[in-house]
Parts: structure tokens; C-alpha cells; sequence
């Protein structure tokens, strides 16, 4: 079962995302399949430049609402990065990191989450 505070993560993740043009998000409800995390939220940027903004933005936006990351990994032109914010785990990939890694299907046993229902 997800926590409030997660499911406010998720949502202030999923809109930085979104206010960036982010490409199919995706919410993955993991909590029952993993004590990692509660969400993960994987996007695709079509660009480096792009990549960077939703990157930039989600980290203000959780920033203004008083989250912190855990920690990043991946570099700004990795074509992956992965952010921590312990409850919900952001995932921006450029399109061909993200099918080349396909977390969707690699974590298939998460519930699909449409951001109304948060």
C-alpha cells in the first residue's frame, strides 16, 4: 500500500515531466512488488536539451515542495538518469536508452497507474 506522501511525489514528479513535454510517462505502482520504492516514473526526452529540462524541473519542483534526492546516477548525456527520492524512483531516458533498457517490461509485475487515479 502506498503512502500519501508518496502518491504527492508522484504526482509533483509526473507533472515537472508533463510541464516538460516529457514522452509517455509512465507510473508503476511497485510497492507490492518490491520494498525499493513505492512508484517508479520512467519518461523518454527527445533530446539532450530536453532530457535536461525535465530533469532541472522535476528537481525544483520537488525541491519547492521540500524533497530531496537520495542520490542521481547517470551523468546529463548518459542517456539515462535515474533520480532517488527514496518513496518514488524517477527514471528520464532518452528514446534509445529506453528501449535498448525497458523497464516496463522488466518490471511488469507493477500496477499501471493513471495519474487521475492519484
Amino acid at each position: 500500500m502506498t503512502s500519501e506522501k508518496a502518491q504527492e511525489m508522484a504526482r509533483i514528479v509526473y507533472k515537472a515531466m508533463d510541464d516538460k513535454k516529457a514522452e509517455d510517462i509512465k507510473l508503476l505502482d511497485i510497492s507490492e512488488v518490491t520494498p525499493v520504492a513505492d512508484y517508479f516514473i520512467i519518461c523518454s526526452g527527445a533530446n539532450p536539451s530536453q532530457i535536461d529540462a525535465i530533469i532541472d524541473n522535476i528537481t525544483e519542483e520537488m525541491g519547492k515542495a521540500g524533497y530531496s534526492a537520495r542520490r542521481t546516477e547517470g551523468g546529463r548525456n548518459s542517456g539515462w538518469i535515474l533520480i532517488d527520492y527514496t518513496d518514488v524512483v524517477v527514471h528520464v531516458f532518452s528514446r534509445d536508452d529506453r528501449l535498448f533498457y525497458d523497464l516496463e517490461r522488466i518490471w511488469r509485475d507493477g500496477k499501471n497507474v493513471d495519474i487521475q487515479e492519484l
